[in-house]
């Protein structure tokens, strides 16, 4: 069977892992990196992802998309708030999802989440030397059935085959409790990027089995990192009157600043944000300098409500799983925010031990989608993962009361059945209405979906019995069936297209994201061309700027060659031109160094000849019996990339 990965979708970075030799690994993308940011930039007529497309953000912040995750699955309505502090431009589509506006054209988050996929897979695809066509991709726990789909839709949208959605902090307890014997009980404390989970496990001898899970959807590092950002901007309004969050570049900048600021906190007491030219003083017309101190005592002051809310879930995982803290053996920690001394503080206070630390946080959960992945295909065996739904199912009945059928924290696949009845007299028909989530009244939770039951006898209200069934899949698919006893009349529905995308719209970004796949290679190959000259011209620099003793007219043709790279670069040539610029530049490069290292050794040799210090000592015979191009080095130079 053909190899499949499993992903680790992030807000802020995703991974890409397999299973090799029984064991999941991390592949690396095209850059060397363990990690890919979740960023999708376009800028003129092309189109960059990861890291490439991040570096360029401070300087395209319209053009540059990032944490959409943050967005997937959910209506313009739920995340107004996201939407108006990102530095991009956010809309609310005509089927009131959400869209992302660059240039003249929009697109989904579906669609850009798609795009970092695709770049994943191709370069994983090329490091096992096989085309991968088929995934596992994780998510937060407390995604609910439309984030679900919709990150579904992302993969088919990439060309994928999504065999599994699984929860992040059960893919975590996967890779750590792979080979544990005996059982645990496990608690993961995911805090990621943009959302936040905890999940409650029994681990051991291969079975995985999630007793609760808990979480919020709208809590991660970037808030942190936005709390930051804030404190910055209205510091300096303090001071310059200016509003720097109004100012989409200046406002792309302090993200970057707040981000790191975080992550250099997380090792040190203080820290030092120095944004030079950051705004133009608007009585003067003369730059403005933003330059601030931060403690890591005033970080934890400016993110302390959102420390706050990370207690809550935790107490929630707890009390469904009818444990005491005390109960739980170990602590796994997953996600870069978990990194903040802060967060480990609360971690300890509300479960009285130290963390466990022997999983990488931005690794373990793509590592534990691989094994899923490795169980799917048949690659692994005698691992049993039994999940939970996050959420609670049921109905809308009389008064808009939401009616739970499956409470939340239930083992899937599950399937439950209740009786219900008619409120009015003569009723020939039901509606039923499926909804998601915790709240009493229906209209306060998530409507999956509506359908009809028909030609009921009529009879007096409460008399006819209608059965209403909920069946869960191992994949997370509700199948909703009404049948009416008497008559056995019987309508059902599929919950699916959740989501605000159509699945013709989904066929539509399918088939456009085929039609640009080859658009797409040739723009990476283009990249990383232009990577590969670019480091090769800053090696080339060095080499020159260091070679003490050379002359001019050595330099000459490596000056030039450096100076085709950066006219290639500045430019923006074609593949064809980066590689011939790169080529003579080695080879230049190349001859540059083997002529200065032949100068120096025939120096050294001139000086043992005459009786100075040389290295065998003044006339000594260690040395005479040794070939002449034995003091020759012979450089054998390869570009860097």
């Amino acid at each position: 069977m053909a190899k499949a990965v499993g992903i680790d979708l992030g807000t802020t970075n995703s991974v890409i892992a397999i299973m090799e030799s029984g064991e999941p690994t991390v592949l690396v993308n095209s850059e060397g990196n363990r990690t890919t940011p979740s960023v999708v930039a376009f800028k003129d007529d092309n189109r960059l992802v990861g890291q490439v497309a991040k570096r360029q953000g401070v300087l395209n912040p319209r053009g540059t998309l990032f944490e959409v995750k943050r967005f997937i699955g959910r209506t313009w309505d739920e995340v107004k708030h996201e939407a108006e502090r990102a530095p991009y431009e956010v809309v609310r589509g005509d089927d009131g999802g959400v869209r992302f506006v660059v240039g003249d054209k929009k697109y989904t988050p579906e669609e850009i989440s798609a795009m970092v996929l695709r770049k994943m897979v191709d370069e994983a695809s090329e490091r096992v030397g096989e085309k991968i066509t088929k995934a596992v991709i994780t998510v937060p726990a407390y995604f609910n059935n439309s984030q679900r789909e919709a990150t579904q839709n992302a993969g088919k949208i990439a060309g994928l085959e999504v065999l599994r959605i699984v929860n992040e902090p059960t893919a975590a307890s996967l890779a750590y409790g792979m080979d544990k014997k005996g059982s645990e009980t496990v608690l993961v404390f995911d805090l990621g990027g943009g959302t936040f989970d905890v999940s409650v496990l029994e681990v051991g001898d291969g079975v995985f089995e999630v007793r609760s899970t808990s979480g919020d959807t709208h809590l991660g590092g970037s808030d942190m990192d936005h709390a930051v950002v804030d404190w910055m901007a209205e510091e300096f309004k303090k001071e310059y009157n200016v509003d720097l969050r109004k100012d989409k570049q200046a406002l792309q900048r302090l993200i970057e600043a707040g981000e790191k600021a975080k992550i250099e906190l997380s090792g040190l007491p203080e820290t030092t944000i120095s944004l030079p030219f950051i705004a133009m003083d608007p009585a003067s017309n003369a730059p403005l300098y933003l330059e601030q101190k931060l403690t890591r005592s005033k970080f934890e002051e400016l993110v302390a409500p959102l420390l706050q809310r990370l207690r809550q879930p935790v107490e929630s995982a707890l009390k469904d799983a009818k444990l005491d803290k005390g109960e739980i053996n170990e602590i796994i920690l997953v996600g870069g925010a978990t990194r903040v001394p802060a967060v480990k503080r609360i971690v300890k206070e509300l479960l009285g031990k130290d963390a466990n630390q022997s999983v990488n946080p931005d690794e373990v959960v793509a590592l534990g989608a691989a094994i899923q992945a490795g169980v799917l295909t048949g690659d692994v065996e005698d691992i049993v993962l039994l999940d939970v739904t996050p959420l609670s199912l049921g109905v809308e009945t009389k008064g808009g009361v939401f009616t739970k059928l499956i409470e939340r924290n239930t083992t899937v696949p599950v399937r439950k059945t209740e009786t219900f009845t008619t409120a009015e007299h003569n009723q020939t028909g039901v509606e039923v209405h499926v909804l998601q989530g915790e709240r009493a009244m229906a209209p306060d939770n998530k409507s999956l979906g509506r359908f009809k039951l028909e030609g009921l006898p009529p009879m007096p209200s409460g008399m006819p019995q209608i059965e209403i069934t909920y069946d869960i899949d191992a994949n997370g698919v509700l199948h909703v069936t009404a049948k009416e006893k008497s008559t056995g009349k019987a309508a059902n529905i599929t919950i699916q297209n959740t989501t605000t995308l159509g699945e013709d719209e989904v066929e539509r970004m399918v088939q456009d994201a085929s039609v640009h796949a080859d658009e797409d290679r040739k723009a990476r190959e283009v990249a990383e061309a232009r990577n590969q000259l670019d480091s090769l011209r800053l090696q080339a620099r060095k080499v020159v700027d260091e070679a003490e003793g050379a002359a001019d007219e050595q330099k000459k043709p490596v000056e030039d060659a450096i100076a085709g790279a950066q006219k290639a670069l500045d430019e923006n040539a074609d593949k064809e031109r980066l590689d011939s610029a790169s080529q003579a530049l080695a080879q230049a490069l190349q001859a540059f160094q083997q002529a200065t290292a032949s100068q120096q050794g025939g120096d050294d040799q001139g000086g043992d000849a005459q009786g100075g210090p040389g290295a065998g000592g003044a006339g000594e015979s260690d040395g005479a019996g040794q070939e002449e191009d034995e003091d020759v080095i012979d450089a054998d130079f390869k570009p860097a990339g």
